[in-house]
């Protein structure tokens, strides 16, 4: 008889062990890319921890912090660690960690400026601005913290899902409102927590509040922005009832901070804004019954405490700044005056800073030039202030491309703070405290697509069998 084999032969034990061979490649693929998405997840999660840090530092840290501590940042001497804020190394940690995701540093950097091309513009002019420093030999790290710093948060920022950004969110509230608190604590009781320094000088006798923000101005501006970004419904906020006793509470704070072109720049604004809606009650749109009492009894209640606030004189020394100014508007024609000192050829470059320093003790502008651009065209000249100009334009652009619509009102406060005020045209980080404020807080509202529906392939009847 002729032997049979077995009953499980070399065919079918080749069958058996070719199977899972031939699905191993696959399994391999989908686990190693979850290994990469994990790993860019864990990066991103360390960068948003780093810009947690960068964004209590920004409201927390300020140049008069820093020389309190006997860091030199605006003062002379010390190394060069120490010239750069500390939210800047934050933030460039954290920039650092996104590049080496998983697209790697030139596919990153390749992706965010694809999805943001006016940045080239900005970055452009920027670089265009240090060569200049470098050629006159002057510090390098001013335009870094001022003008690099903003991008790099602003960039940070995008690259950040919005669930990342919710304790930044809170952040900010609690930094803000620990200022405001201070802001009150200061006015009330005449006691200064940081003294007041501009540089090596330090300022006395100045009743305005400045908390942990530096300058009374500077605070001023950072809170008026927060107070319009309360009143434009930011993306991550308190519910409605939290929502406006707080903006009464920062907006009370204005007269502590002493800021007038802030304090008539937000009071315009919510004007503004309540005489839009109030247009568009008269032309019929509805209102919830109790959102309509609600608005009845906090306009009533704050015309109360107004009153009351009069009486007590709290807004004395406010109303005393602006029937007397204490030179504010002798200093702002002498910055006006300073370019007739100088000729063509150096306003076109950049007159000599030693000249420079010299002219503004000689018309009383210690203290800083109050215009952004007329600052600018003194410490860098026309042709680089004009650069500058079309290269901040670029940037918020795309900063309000990637925001509410309700930012305007920010960027118009902004634009007032940089035409009445030093603001920008020092060293400082407002322009990034500004940037974090809108990223963070006003956010673009992303649209939800529908589904598509699914469509039935039509029936033919010719091809069914009779």
């Amino acid at each position: 008889m002729r032997a049979r084999g077995p009953l499980n032969g070399s065919t079918g034990v080749a069958q058996v062990h070719r199977r899972p061979l031939a699905l191993a490649a696959p399994r391999r693929a989908s686990h190693a890319r979850g290994r990469i998405t994990n790993a860019d997840a864990f990066l991103e999660r360390m960068a948003a921890g780093l810009m947690l840090l960068a964004v209590m530092a920004t409201f927390t840290i300020s140049s008069s912090v820093l020389t309190n501590f006997k860091i030199h940042y605006l003062t002379a001497g010390g190394n060069f660690y120490e010239k750069l804020h500390p939210a800047t190394y934050f933030t460039l940690l954290a920039f650092a960690l996104l590049l080496i995701r998983s697209r790697g540093p030139i596919g990153e950097i390749n992706r965010m400026f694809s999805e943001s091309k006016l940045l080239l513009a900005y970055l452009l002019c920027w670089l265009f601005l240090l060569i200049q420093v470098f050629v006159l030999e002057r510090p390098f790290t001013v335009i870094i913290d001022t003008f690099l710093l903003p991008i790099l948060i602003a960039m940070v920022m995008w690259q950040l899902p919005g669930a990342q950004k919710r304790p930044l969110a809170w952040a900010i509230h609690l930094t803000i409102l620990l200022n405001v608190l201070l802001g009150y604590y200061e006015f009330f009781s005449g006691h200064r927590l940081i003294p007041l320094t501009l540089g090596d000088v330090l300022v006395a006798g100045e009743w305005r509040s400045a908390a942990l923000l530096g300058h009374p101005l500077t605070a001023s501006g950072i809170v008026g922005a927060y107070v319009l970004a309360l009143v434009l419904r930011p993306a991550i906020c308190p519910p409605l009832l939290v929502r406006l006793p707080l903006i009464a509470f920062c907006l009370g704070s204005l007269m502590a901070f002493g800021g007038r072109t802030s304090l008539v720049t937000v009071l315009a604004m919510i004007g503004l804004v309540g005489g839009f809606e109030a247009f568009r009650l008269m032309r019929g749109r509805r209102m919830p019954l109790p959102a309509a009492i609600l608005a009845i009894c906090v306009l009533f209640a704050a015309g109360a405490i107004i009153f009351a606030a009069l009486d007590l004189g709290i807004f004395d020394k406010m109303l005393l700044r602006f029937s007397s100014d204490k030179g504010s508007a002798l200093a702002r024609f002498a910055t006006f005056n300073l370019l007739s000192h100088f000729d063509w050829h150096e306003l076109i470059l950049g007159p000599n800073p030693v000249r420079v320093n010299a002219l503004q003790a000689q018309l009383g502008l210690n203290y800083g030039i109050e215009n952004f651009w007329i600052s600018s065209i003194v410490q860098f000249g026309l042709v680089h202030t004009i650069v500058l100009t079309i290269g901040l334009v670029c940037f918020f652009v795309e900063l309000l491309r990637r925001s509410s619509g309700a930012v305007w009102a920010i960027v118009l406060l902004i634009v007032v703070i940089a035409a009445s005020s030093v603001s920008f045209s020092s060293k400082n980080i407002q322009l990034a405290q500004f940037v974090i404020l809108i990223s963070v807080l006003l956010p673009r509202e992303q649209r939800r697509v529908a589904a598509p529906q699914q469509v039935r392939n039509p029936v033919s009847y010719r091809s069914v069998p009779a």
